[in-house]
């Protein structure tokens, strides 16, 4: 991938991709691991990974000079290129490390420049030694996809591997999972492993692992020490913000991915985080009260699996001009889930006027040929309150289900594939629908300190 030339000069000193190399120029002095070359771009420039973590192109002009300091030296290029497979002795006391793909184990395709799902948990373990500090671990790589290509037969697969760990004895479980849906996937386990025994850390990144800035090693060693700890939950841990100082532990039914790009992109919805886990100590500081909180000891033996889902359920977001023929090519689904418009609407015409249109006897139409109908806020906070407009109560007296309600509309569209996969009877769904099974739903609102609205019981 480099030019012939450049080629030549890497043979003639003994220098190999993943070697530490200096280079001297025009009385500057870089060191790093020698990369390859991407597809596109000056061949005669050497791309040089530098200890801070960042990549820089060198042209190799006459004057410079190039030497070997050390062979084979490449970090996590070299952990990418050799598969390791040391598991724990059978007596030893281990943490599952499971792989699902993501920035967090991916790595730049120096080809074509993009960003790819390359590490097997085990490279993760020896690209990271910090790892062995904390316990011993057990690998494996369920599959390799970025987040937005899972489906509901993966998280089957993931919570079928998650009852398999635990069957076999692990003090706790990472998943290491894109960052895109990972908030689908923490609340489908959240329902499918009930009230776990062992800690269930979902663990993201947002900058892949060639980055100066990537935040996985971070991630991943908080998700570790969470993984150890004894708050027995399904949760995501990721950066609690865009500095390297500590991680927050969501709960998997309240989380959402607020930013796309910024490190600091989670944030706990209508409820505190679970937990803080400073860095680089890794000291774990719970933030629910008491009570809110499961324990180790109090999940033992009340574990429940469930892992059964229907996956032909719709989510979709109502909004200005949406048609009653929308609703109505809505009818091959078992369930919808309806994003609406403040405190649960969609367009009624609740006052008749002839420039509007109402949706109403669309969706009704959908609940009375036994599709299970449910209501979620588009809104990031608070409750739904379906009885306060017309609009709302005309929904309730159609079936939709919701009222009162204050779940993520992702964490409803979840739910209603799972309860739809305990029952196929309409009622009994909506009954599971409308029970608290592992925190998605509230009581009561509070004030929430990330936004300014003030939300009354």
């Amino acid at each position: 991938m480099y030019s012939l030339k450049l080629e030549s000069l890497f043979n003639a000193n003994g220098i190999k991709i993943g070697d530490l190399i200096r280079v001297a120029k025009q009385g500057a002095i870089y060191e790093g691991i020698l990369l390859p070359h991407a597809q596109i771009g000056d061949k005669n420039c050497a791309v040089v990974k530098l200890k801070s973590g960042y990549n820089v192109g060198i042209e190799i002009t006459e004057d410079a000079k190039i030497e070997l300091i050390r062979q084979g030296q490449g970090g996590v290029i070299a952990a990418s290129l050799e598969e390791t497979s040391a598991q724990p002795s059978v007596q030893e006391s281990f943490i599952s490390i499971l792989g699902c793909g993501g920035t967090i184990a991916s790595r730049i395709e120096y080809m074509t420049g993009a960003v790819f799902p390359s590490f097997s948990p085990s490279q993760i373990v020896g690209a990271f030694p910090e790892l062995s500090k904390v316990s011993a671990i057990r690998s494996k790589k369920l599959f390799s996809l970025l987040s937005e290509d899972i489906t509901v037969s993966h998280w089957q697969q993931i919570a079928g591997e998650v009852e398999a760990q635990i069957n076999d004895g692990t003090n706790g479980i990472v998943l290491m999972h894109g960052t895109d849906v990972i908030g689908y996937t923490a609340a489908a386990l959240s329902f499918m492993v009930q009230k776990p025994p062992v800690p269930v850390v979902l663990a993201g990144a947002q900058r892949s692992s060639d980055r100066g800035s990537s935040d996985n090693k971070m991630n991943l060693l908080c998700a570790s020490h969470l993984a150890k700890s004894d708050i027995a939950h399904v949760g995501v841990c990721m950066h609690g913000t865009s500095n390297d100082n500590y991680c927050l532990f969501h709960s998997g039914t309240n989380v959402r991915k607020m930013h796309t790009s910024s490190r600091d992109a989670f944030k706990s919805v209508n409820r505190p985080p679970l937990a803080k886990i400073s860095y680089p100590d890794c000291t774990i500081t719970q933030i629910r009260e008491e009570g809110e909180v499961q324990t180790r000891s109090q999940n033992q033996g009340n574990t429940k699996f469930a892992l059964e889902m229907n996956p032909n359920v719709a989510l979709v977001y109502s909004h200005p001009g949406i048609k009653p023929e929308f609703f109505e090519g809505l009818s091959s689904y078992d369930g919808v889930v309806i994003a609406g418009t403040g405190m649960g609407h969609v367009p009624t015409n609740s006052f008749n006027d002839p420039s509007c249109t109402s949706v109403v006897p669309a969706i009704r139409g959908l609940v009375d040929s036994g599709v299970v109908v449910a209501m979620a806020p588009q809104t990031v906070y608070g409750r739904l309150s379906m009885n306060v407009y017309t609009a709302g109560r005309l929904l309730l007296e159609a079936g939709v289900i919701g009222n009162n309600c204050d779940w993520l509309a992702e964490t409803a569209l979840v739910k209603l594939m799972w309860a739809l996969g305990q029952t196929k009877n309409p009622k009994d769904a909506k009954e599971l629908m409308l029970t608290n099974i592992s925190g998605e739903l509230s009581q009561r609102s509070r004030i929430d300190e990330t936004h300014n609205a003030s939300e009354t019981d």
